[in-house]
């Protein structure tokens, strides 16, 4: 099966085919720097970047533009709540988001422009939408004249004789029709502005994304992606703009993720349920947070919550210790000596159809919540594995991490270490040591001695001396070890290859 995508504009699942060969524009609506961006805008650019990876990972060769609107209503009214030039504002911001970006794992787009060092090629492209006769001057404002565009309306499926029996009364009366709406702005006094041929002022938010798209993708994108939310006005105004001033179809497939609530409600400071990914950060593993968007199908409406929460950082570390448990049995293996018996054929099996299930997932409309799925039941099979012989199990581990690598890590973004806080370090190196005092575990026990060697030094300790204990059949001291050390978090695991330990 080939990709294939749902386009907004059609309504429907479409095969995907990009403009010029194995070349895929991609453009992503990105933040408007006035404050910090919140866990509804993580959504677009968590999923955005898994589809960017999915495409390169098929072969594709993507241009991945992801703006940055740095001069606006909103900045502009932040910058005079803080008596600061807005360009503090817009650094501070930017700065936040590239941050939060990092520690999501979402990697840098090809290239992030600026509003604020387009504006020549804003001021062209509004002159040439005057000349055409889609555009005109109001005291310095310039607006554009829908009445010229015959297909607006129709990305977002609204009718404009609706929309304009619905508009308000006190609309701009200077306005030939209350839906057209700002290519330029004239400036108010104090407020930053750009000279123009009307005179003074900056450019309009939808005039802004028209023209650092094409500027680095070209008059036609093959995808342009952003939440449900900007299919109108922004991207309806967006179309024609770009459409009137080329002549040329502005994109072949949109792309619009669904909208996120807090615990059940639309999140809103007037809620106090207003979380932004600085918040969340400070809260959660920021993979825990990746995990919780793939879980569900990026159109579909998702619910955000403290228990949705834990169940996504259940679902990573169950990812993260079977990852583990591959990554240090494969160490210990020399494939040279393997003997691949026959028996495995069947796990080798399913881990394929496991993997060409992920493929056949996220070929249809990038259905991460199926993958991920499939990814679980690789996890599940590898797990599963005991055999005699462990050195036969290394073609079935190699296949299962190559999938964990290429598609968890690569496409999905996953981070499988297992690294652990140093502050959790601390707290159960002392859970360790009180439960092996309190359980007389060890014969001249020195607190001390545990300190130096840490928690995996103590634990790796405390693991030779109950193998020894299960060596000479003190099974009592074997299982209370492990009782001992499951009642303060900290799971252990005997296999052929030896016993391992795992944060719960």
């Amino acid at each position: 099966m080939s990709l294939h995508v749902y386009n907004t504009y059609s309504r429907k699942k479409e095969k995907f085919v990009p403009l010029h060969d194995n070349r895929v524009n991609f453009y992503c609506c990105g933040p408007t720097v006035y404050d910090y961006f919140h866990i509804g805008n993580a959504r677009p650019l968590i999923m955005f970047d898994v589809f960017r990876r999915y495409l390169e990972y098929s072969g594709y060769e993507v241009k991945y533009i992801v703006n940055i609107t740095d001069i606006d209503d909103k900045i502009i009214n932040r910058a005079n709540e803080e008596h600061v030039d807005f360009r503090a504002i817009t650094r501070k911001y930017s700065d936040a988001f590239f941050e939060g970006m990092e520690k999501l794992g979402v990697r840098p787009a090809t290239v992030h422009p600026l509003a604020t060092e387009h504006i020549d090629e804003m001021i062209e492209m509004i002159g040439r939408l005057i000349t055409k006769g889609h555009a005109y001057v109001v005291n310095g404002d310039v607006y554009f004249d829908i009445s010229t565009f015959p297909g607006y309306g129709k990305l977002s499926g609204r009718d404009v004789e609706h929309m304009q029996a619905g508009a308000r009364v006190d609309v701009d009366d200077r306005k030939k029709n209350p839906l057209d709406f700002a290519l330029w702005k004239a400036s108010k006094p104090e407020e930053p502005s750009w000279d123009s041929p009307w005179g003074p002022g900056r450019p309009g938010w939808h005039i802004e994304c028209s023209v650092m798209s094409m500027r680095y993708a070209g008059d036609t994108l093959d995808i342009h992606a952003g939440g449900q939310d900007l299919i109108f006005p922004h991207h309806e105004n967006e179309t024609a703009q770009s459409e009137a001033a080329t002549g040329k179809p502005f994109v072949r497939y949109w792309l619009h993720n669904g909208f996120l609530d807090i615990e059940g409600e639309k999140m809103s400071k007037s809620l106090g349920n207003f979380l932004t990914v600085k918040d969340i950060l400070d809260r959660y593993d920021p993979m825990a947070i990746r995990v919780f968007f793939l879980l569900k199908h990026y159109r579909s409406p998702i619910d955000f919550s403290g228990e949705r929460m834990q169940e996504s950082l259940n679902a990573l570390n169950r990812l993260k210790n079977s990852y583990r448990h591959i990554s240090t049995t494969l160490e210990s293996y020399d494939e040279k000596k393997s003997d691949f018996h026959a028996s495995l054929e069947q796990m080798l099996s399913i881990i394929q159809k496991s993997k060409e299930g992920i493929i056949e997932a996220m070929d249809d409309d990038f259905n991460t919540a199926k993958a991920m799925g499939h990814l679980f039941d690789i996890a599940k099979t590898v797990n599963s594995l005991d055999v005699q012989d462990v050195s036969a199990s290394f073609p079935v581990l190699l296949f299962a991490k190559e999938i964990f690598d290429t598609i968890g890590h690569e496409v999905f973004g996953l981070d499988f270490s297992f690294e652990i806080e140093e502050s959790k370090k601390k707290e159960l190196l002392e859970a360790v040591i009180d439960t092996t005092r309190k359980n007389n575990f060890i014969k001249d026990f020195s607190e001390d001695d545990f300190r130096e060697k840490g928690l995996t030094g103590t634990l790796n300790t405390i693991i030779t001396i109950r193998t020894d204990a299960r060596s000479e059949k003190n099974w009592a001291l074997s299982d209370l070890i492990r009782d001992r050390l499951k009642a303060i978090g900290i799971s252990l695991e005997d296999r052929p290859e030896g016993t391992t330990w795992k944060i719960d």
